[in-house]
């Protein structure tokens, strides 16, 4: 058994520093560090990006909440999950919704795991006992895990920018209240998976060989403390019945930085060693 608890509270209090130093400036400040800050996210965009999954890092813990879309046969599919997550320990855990079924019924709630070179999935369906986890490497998947749990595991949707080839600032804006910077790029995987942390190196490898192209178009939004707030990217799958590719758009909106985080690795024993139906 892995067992590994983390709560970590200093990311709230610098956020509730960070918010009282804002009222201050609000009040009584000139806003050229603003101004200067805006600058700097204008003329160097690529080198901010580069460097806000270490802010992650260094924040600590979040709050996520993510989604997945991809329209096929004329059918829009989105699958919804929320949760937590441990950026220093590359750890979280989120309940993931799946769509209705064709009958028009609820399906049950996935609960996932997230852990270095590893998915777990409880409630998978698909012949598995209700009260079993599968666990997935997800260096083996053709996607390193990017699409295949129905959601972008944080750390992963996070270090894809280290391959950020360009980028443009389009200003500011907000994000659920937020005051962010908004930029838009292109991210090649290969690139990413060469500069990416040895925990998502083998995962960005992975989707880097099995998308139908590693360049991954991305909207991502930065707080003042070049934290990222929310990251859109849109991959591209090689359709195997007909010519052309299939888009899947998946956004990660991240919130409520220094949230408590327990993640409890299931036991051997509960973990389903049989065959998984198609």
């Amino acid at each position: 058994m892995v067992e590994r608890h983390r709560t970590r509270k200093d990311g709230a209090v610098a956020l509730a520093a960070a918010a009282t130093g804002l009222l201050l400036c609000a009040v009584g400040c000139s806003g050229g560090g603003a101004a200067s800050d805006d600058a700097r996210a204008a003329d160097e965009p690529v080198g901010v990006l580069h460097g806000a999954a270490g802010k992650l890092v260094r924040a600590g813990t979040s709050k996520v909440r993510t989604s997945m879309e991809m329209a096929t046969g004329g059918t829009r599919v989105t699958i919804r999950g929320e949760g937590v997550y441990d950026f220093g320990g590359r750890e979280g855990r989120l309940k993931v919704l799946l769509p209705q079924d064709p009958a028009g019924v609820d399906r049950r709630p996935i609960t996932e795991l997230l852990a270095p070179g590893a998915l777990y999935m409880k409630n998978r369906g698909a012949g598995v006992p209700a009260d079993k986890w599968v666990r997935v490497d997800t260096a083996t998947l053709s996607d390193g895990n990017l699409v295949t749990g129905g959601a972008t595991d944080p750390s992963a949707a996070a270090e894809l920018l280290l391959g950020a080839q360009r980028a443009t600032y389009l200003g500011r804006t907000s994000v659920a209240g937020i005051a962010v910077r908004h930029y838009r790029g292109t991210a090649d995987l290969t690139v990413a998976a060469r500069d990416a942390s040895r925990h998502n190196r083998a995962v960005l490898r992975a989707a880097a060989k099995g998308f139908a192209t590693a360049a991954v178009p991305f909207d991502v939004y930065l707080d003042d403390q070049g934290r990222i707030r929310k990251v859109r990217h849109r991959f591209s799958f090689v359709n195997g019945q007909r010519q052309g590719t299939v888009a899947v758009f998946s956004t990660t909106l991240l919130y409520d930085f220094g949230a408590a985080v327990h993640v409890r690795l299931p036991k051997a024993r509960d973990i389903y060693a049989g065959r998984i139906a198609e």
